[in-house]
């Protein structure tokens, strides 16, 4: 059987501050302990660059850069939707893209 899902990703950097703690810390708490939603995972990057084109990367003489960070997380539409406003205020603009996809739902769960 299909079941259609929303991904969504989100793009930080190491170390960016939320409003009480870790901004990465923050929206992982929304995500987990109030809204549930299926699935998270946190990408850290080894190198990358935003819209100023400052490239952040890690090397043995600037060990405490800022490296890249990528939440991505899943669910039903209407799930994604209520997250989304949970931490809106948390993302910067620009950093969240949300895209549709189907996949299979076999009797474990979900297949990609």
């Amino acid at each position: 059987m299909q079941k259609k899902m929303t991904v969504v990703r989100i793009y930080l950097r190491e170390g960016d501050p939320g409003h009480h703690s870790d901004l990465m810390e923050e929206i992982l708490s929304v995500l987990h302990d109030d809204h549930r939603v299926q699935g998270v995972t946190v990408f850290r990057g080894i190198s990358g660059f935003g819209q100023h084109g400052e490239i952040h990367s890690s090397n043995l003489l600037h060990p405490k850069i800022h490296l890249p960070l990528v939440i991505e997380f899943f669910d039903e539409a209407e799930a994604v939707d209520a997250a989304i406003e949970a931490i809106g205020d948390l993302v910067p603009d620009g950093h969240l893209l949300r895209w549709s996809m189907s996949c299979e739902v076999g009797p474990d769960g979900i297949n990609f």
